[in-house]
């Protein structure tokens, strides 16, 4: 019978020493759990009684409840920190469906503007959109179209308009006088503003930055005209600078959240002040003069408005420099 060969190996788990053991024989090499989770007994064929290696070995024995651990398993430590809730899913606006009365009008606006080509199939879906959204798109030979759920209950007319603006649009054919004025007329009316002005308080999202820059700060440059050429009467709205230095839209007032926000790309040492004044003192005429509606047209700069546009002393400077921008 050849001799038996011990190995013994160390690890450290959870700062305590673990000895596990062995052996070899007739050339092959077996793990103590191998030996145990197999019913083989590592004493001595000659010696019945339990070996001293067999009594070393029971002491790391687990419980009968939880499954035999082989030695050389890493125990997980118990983490410090609580698990972590499952995300919850974004919401989407919720859709609802057109009736067939909304698919036959786009179907008969379709066979005008391509009398030869086959109706496709339609998707017509109204959404809970911040504004007087409506889209359209031709997707593997199906055309999806969304509309703002303001249009919903709008007139039979108004809806052979919208269907007739989009298809136009995506084909690519000139769009008839007589339906673009009939939906203008629509979404400027007085009740279709101020249903679109609500939902975009109740619904829109406004980012806001802060009003004071690396070199210049919004509230001070209010203040400052405010006293100029309003008297000190203008109520100051929330003032902003963008989150991007934006080179399009160098600024804007949003009447739905009254909020002037300017773009930060003016935030930097060489601006001009009367660059930055000029530009604010623009937004705070539209606060003084709102949007109007006349003959079914939004009137954004009117006749007072340009006037008193005018009157800023730096004029012709700050629109030099604004278009180096």
């Amino acid at each position: 019978m050849s001799p038996k060969t011990y190995h013994s190996t160390y690890c450290r788990n959870e700062f305590r020493l673990i000895k596990s053991f062995s052996y070899e024989e007739r050339g092959e090499t077996r793990s103590t759990d191998q030996a145990a989770t197999q019913g083989s007994s590592l004493s001595n064929p000659k010696h019945p009684a339990p070996s001293h290696l067999r009594r070393f070995l029971q002491l790391f024995e687990s419980t009968p409840t939880a499954p035999p651990a082989t030695l050389f398993d890493q125990i997980p430590l118990a983490s410090t920190t609580p698990p972590r809730a499952p995300a919850a899913p974004k919401r989407r606006a919720a859709k609802s469906t057109a009736s067939s009365a909304l698919v036959a009008v786009f179907e008969d606006q379709y066979r005008d503007l391509r009398p030869r080509a086959p109706i496709p199939p339609l998707d017509i879906r109204f959404r809970r959109f911040t504004s007087l959204n409506t889209t359209i798109r031709l997707r593997e030979g199906r055309l999806h179209v969304r509309l703002s759920d303001l249009l919903e209950s709008a007139p039979d007319s108004v809806h052979h308009a919208i269907a007739h603006i989009l298809l136009a649009k995506l084909y690519k054919k000139p769009i008839a006088p007589a339906h673009a004025d009939r939906y203008r007329r629509h979404v400027s009316s007085e009740a279709v503003s101020r249903q679109a002005e609500h939902i975009r308080q109740t619904r829109g999202r406004k980012r806001l930055s802060t009003p004071i820059g690396h070199h210049y700060d919004l509230d001070e440059v209010f203040e400052s005209l405010n006293a100029r050429f309003f008297h000190g009467l203008l109520g100051r709205p929330t003032l902003t600078w963008s989150a991007h230095h934006a080179r399009r839209m160098l600024g804007h007032y949003d009447a739905a959240h009254n909020t002037i926000v300017v773009s930060r790309v003016f935030d930097r040492p060489d601006t001009p002040r009367c660059a930055i004044e000029y530009l604010l003192y623009h937004e705070m005429l539209h606060l003084k003069h709102p949007v109007r509606v006349k003959a079914g047209r939004r009137c954004v700069h009117s006749r007072e408005f340009q006037a008193e546009e005018r009157l800023f002393p730096e004029l012709d400077a700050a629109k030099a420099y604004l278009k180096r921008i």
